[in-house]
Parts: structure tokens; sequence; C-alpha cells
């Protein structure tokens, strides 16, 4: 059988299929323009690729004519280049990074957004989130706590800490480990919270005393590791980091002590925004409830700023705005920007450097509370080696005031007698701290 096709037919066949073509050709192109007629929003970030390929795939199949750069800038680089002229040609900056969208937003980087105060409140309990003005958007919460391995700690006898003091017990210390300030990015920010939490003065003695028998790492992925390879029953960490790892079979906790903080990263348009409404529509799907949904898979796991998205959360995610207020420490932000560099200066002087002769120091310090723990003279002797041995060489008022932090915003420019001089001043205290438990025991 065959079939004869007149010219007629022949046409109408031809006509058919340029239709067909045309609709094919017309839908491809309502999916993906070509890349010429596409606007490009440029995004400074220093998010993950795992993360950013993610947003970048969903928000451009919803808007398939924006097209999402990212160029990739850690923390002080990104600032180097939102301050160039026309802000290096970028349209938003997204980062967790507080200091630096305060310091541009002083600077008069940005320009304001719009969101929905409605489902993205901007606080946590007291604590502020976002820009008040509007400048800036708080996009993720992290937490910052103790990783901790619960079978481990039971294995030990131990309950699972709840304040930040109890890691200065050596039996909690022994089986703990820190990340070092200048090595890891999150960690100046973990260790000025606990600061806060307990005072400048109190707060080094404790940072001291857990630091002198714990484990001192090198890699902000290190604490968690070492908890869940085994080497470490607890840890301090960032919260999504624990929370990956327990997303992928590791048998971690994450635990919030008492008079922690959760910190945001932001989003924001810079003032010489080329692609305004491109620009725009990415930062609502960063924040929208969708967007905020994804920042929690499996291998991310970051606490949304928007409470509805956590309708649908991971199974064991915490949700922060559930968690009781004594979770929560009266977070000052102003103090948090401008201390981290002071404090990793003062972390190495006084914990990193000897750190071998000050877990000697506080092992003696430990077993000396341990024996005379009956002999109130000897106790109070104990108590003065212990503020001896967590002594750093400035002051609560010093550590609050702005022109003397900001004396060491840059390592490089920072008077090297000062630094001498500090750390003369610490070793004489530990010399102090070591003569008056030598003094506990029976002259020869």
């Amino acid at each position: 059988m065959y079939y004869h096709y007149t010219t007629k037919s022949k046409s109408l066949i031809r006509a058919f299929a340029a239709a067909v073509l045309s609709c094919f050709i017309a839908v491809c192109g309502a999916v993906r323009p070509p890349a010429a007629e596409r606007e490009a929003v440029v995004v400074v970030t220093s998010f993950p690729e795992e993360l950013t390929t993610r947003y970048e795939r969903e928000f451009e199949r919803i808007r398939p004519d924006v097209h999402v750069q990212f160029v990739w800038k850690q923390s002080r680089d990104a600032l180097g280049e939102l301050t160039k002229p026309e802000q290096g040609g970028a349209d938003v900056y997204w980062a967790p990074s507080p200091a630096n969208f305060m310091l541009l937003r002083d600077r008069g980087a940005f320009r304001k957004i719009s969101v929905d105060r409605a489902a993205l409140p901007g606080r946590l309990g007291a604590q502020q989130l976002s820009d008040p003005t509007g400048l800036y958007e708080a996009y993720d919460i992290a937490g910052y706590g103790i990783v901790a391995n619960p079978g481990a700690l039971a294995a030990a006898g131990l309950s699972v800490p709840r304040r930040w003091r109890d890691l200065a017990s050596p039996e909690y210390a022994r089986r703990m480990a820190m990340p070092i300030a200048g090595k890891v990015g999150f960690s100046p920010a973990l260790y000025d919270i606990l600061l806060q939490s307990e005072g400048w003065t109190e707060g080094w003695r404790l940072l001291n005393e857990m630091a002198g028998e714990a484990t001192l790492l090198d890699s902000g992925l290190a604490p968690t590791a070492a908890v869940r390879e085994g080497k470490a029953a607890l840890a301090l960490t960032i919260d999504f980091i624990a929370e990956i790892a327990r997303a992928n079979g590791a048998p971690v906790e994450m635990i919030y002590p008492e008079r922690t903080a959760f910190l945001p990263a932001h989003v924001a348009m810079t003032a010489g925004a080329r692609h305004v409404p491109g620009a725009q529509a990415f930062i609502d799907f960063l924040l929208s409830k969708d967007g905020q949904q994804l920042m929690m898979e499996r291998d991310s796991r970051r606490h949304p700023a928007r409470p509805d998205a956590y309708r649908n959360a991971p199974e064991g995610l915490v949700d922060p705005f559930t968690l009781p207020a004594t979770t929560f420490l009266n977070y000052d932000a102003e103090i948090g920007r401008r201390r981290p560099p002071l404090v990793t200066l003062l972390f190495e002087l006084a914990i990193v450097e000897g750190h071998a002769d000050n877990a000697e120091l506080w092992r003696r310090i430990h077993d000396a509370e341990k024996k005379f723990a009956a002999d109130a003279k000897a106790m109070a002797v104990i108590g003065e080696a212990k503020k001896l041995a967590g002594f750093v060489p400035v002051s609560e008022s010093d550590s609050r005031a702005t022109a003397f932090l900001e004396r060491f915003a840059r390592r490089d420019e920072i008077d090297p007698q000062q630094i001498a001089q500090w750390r003369d001043q610490i070793a004489s205290a530990r010399r102090q701290a070591r003569d008056l438990v030598n003094s506990l025991e029976p002259a020869p």
C-alpha cells in the first residue's frame, strides 16, 4: 500500500511541520531565551558551590529570563570587591559575614530591598537579625555550640553539657576538641559569644581552662570529625557542620548551651546594581518559603530565617524560633563585629602558644582541686591560681572600646612591641599560677 500526495496535501504537511517547529522553538525560547537576551545578575558570595548551584538551577527554572552569575569571594576579598568603583559590577551580596554587611551599610553600599515582614520577622527573640532600615535581610541563622556523641558521654558517665561553664570541668575538657581561632573562620565569633555570655574576664578564664586539656584543631570540619570518629566525645562548632554529619549517619547531636547566639547570613542589593529587577527577583527567591527550604538539604542543613520554612524541615533539625528564651544571649552585634581580631590574637597568645605547658599547669590545678576539696584555705589558693592561669592582659572596658578594638583590625598593623609585652605578661601570670600550686605541696 502506498499513498499518493497531491501538491496541495504536501503544502498542508509542510505548513503543519513548520507550525510544530515554530511552537517547539517558542516553547524552548520560553524556557531558556538566547544568552544575549537574558538579564545577567552578578552575585558576590562565599557560600559553597553545592548550595549556590542548587539556587541557580531552581531560580532559573522559574525565571528563565534571568541568569545568575556567581563571583566567589571570602569575607576580606568581598569587602575589597564591593568597595571598588561601581562595586565591581556586583548586583547582589549574599554571604555569612555580618560584620561586612554592617560596614558596607555604613559606607552607603546598599539600596533598600522590599521584604514580606509578616513572613520574615528579621528577629530571633530579642536579637535583631536584619537591618532595621531595610538595607539587608537575614537569609539564614547559624547557631554556635557543642557537637557531642551522646553514647561516648554516657560511656564516660557524663551527662550532656547544658552551659558553657560545664565544659571547664576536666572530665569534659579532656574529651573535647576546639577550633583554633586564627585558623577556623567561624571560631572567633564562637569564642566571642562565650565571652559575651560569661563576661570578658571570667570568659577568658573558662576558655583557658577548657582549652588547657582539650585538643586544638586547625580545620573547621575537624572538631566534628573528631567526634564522629570517636577521637573526642564533644567539640565546639557551628551547627550546620554537625547537622550535615548527623544527616549522613554520624552518631552526633548538636547542643545549644544556655546563652548562646544564632548569627545571620544576609543578602543585600548593591547601591550600584545595574540589573535591579533581576536582583530583586533573585533576593525574593532566596527569601521565599521555597527558596528557604532549599538550604535544609542533606549537604547543607542550614537554618532558615523564615519561620514557616520549618513546616517541612528534616526530622531532628531544630527550629530556633521555638527554642526556650534561656537559649539566647542578648548578643551585642556591634561588639561582635569589632572584637574577633582581638579575640583571635589573644587566643593565639594565651591558648595556642605553649599549649603543652598550659595543659600540664591545668592538670596540676585540677589534681590539686580534687586533693584539697575539703580545705578552704587551699581552695582559695587554687582559685587564685585559676585566675592567673586564665589571665589575658586586656581589661573589660578596653574590650568594649571601639578605638581600642580598631587598633587590632589588621594583624600586620599591630605594634609588635604590644604583642611582646602581652606575651610576657601572660607568661608571668602562668609562673605565678605554678608557684601557687607548688606552695600547696609539702616542703621536701
